[in-house]
């Protein structure tokens, strides 16, 4: 320690400083307990109940529901165009409010439970304007994306290593979806049925699922990009 005078450098052990004589340190006197700057708990912060944020949004979500099919039915006597409103909001509210009225939501079930809302909702749409193209195009697209999205969701929450693997893997396995996709527009709307857009997403696609298993695989090359981006 230093004298608080002058500045010498004292030993521990020393009572006063050897050049001025200040006592640095008084042992016996007890130090008094003095005001808090910040007294705490002054101003407590209030927390909002989870359950009565989700009750308000929910109530919300309800009321949106109800005043569109209220003026849809005052106006034309049935349901007409409020039913895209209500599919749309029931949509939304399955995809991002539901989860959360459990404490740890499972994205491995809820994930699923959204592409079958979507699909749902489609058939709806595909109803209400007597088309033809949900059995063709909206279902199988919605399945193979619901499929694919929920395997890799799955891999990544219970597997914990091949990360990179599993992400390649996805990529190519949408790549090779995409002429399939084209395809499906093709046959349901009466276009030429060839191959031509969906080759570019198929390509980049292809790239990327084959960069990241090669990555996956060569372990220099991965360190290499982990130190390159910081990751």
């Amino acid at each position: 320690m230093y004298c608080i005078n002058c500045g010498v450098k004292l030993e521990d052990t020393e009572k006063k400083c050897p050049l001025c004589g200040t006592v640095p340190f008084h042992p016996e006197i007890v130090r008094e307990e003095g005001e808090r700057l910040y007294p705490e708990n002054k101003y407590p912060r209030r927390e909002v109940s989870p359950k009565l944020a989700h009750i308000i949004i929910s109530t919300m979500y309800l009321i949106g529901l109800i005043i569109p099919l209220l003026c849809d039915l005052q106006i034309n006597s049935r349901v007409t165009w409020s039913g895209y409103v209500v599919g749309a909001l029931i949509l939304s509210y399955v995809v991002m409010i539901l989860p959360y009225w459990f404490k740890r939501p499972n994205p491995v079930i809820f994930v699923p439970c959204g592409f079958a809302a979507a699909g749902l909702y489609l058939w709806y749409i595909n109803y209400a304007v007597n088309g033809d193209w949900f059995l063709s195009f909206a279902f199988p697209v919605v399945g193979a994306a619901g499929v694919v999205v929920t395997a890799v969701v799955t891999l990544v929450k219970y597997v914990r290593r091949g990360k990179l693997y599993i992400f390649g893997g996805a990529s190519l396995l949408l790549g090779v979806l995409m002429p399939v996709l084209e395809l499906l527009v093709n046959i349901t709307f009466a276009r030429p049925r060839f191959v031509f857009w969906s080759l570019y997403p198929l390509t980049a696609l292809v790239l990327l699922g084959a960069m990241l298993i090669f990555l996956a695989i060569c372990r220099p090359a991965r360190e290499s990009m982990e130190r390159k981006f910081f990751i």
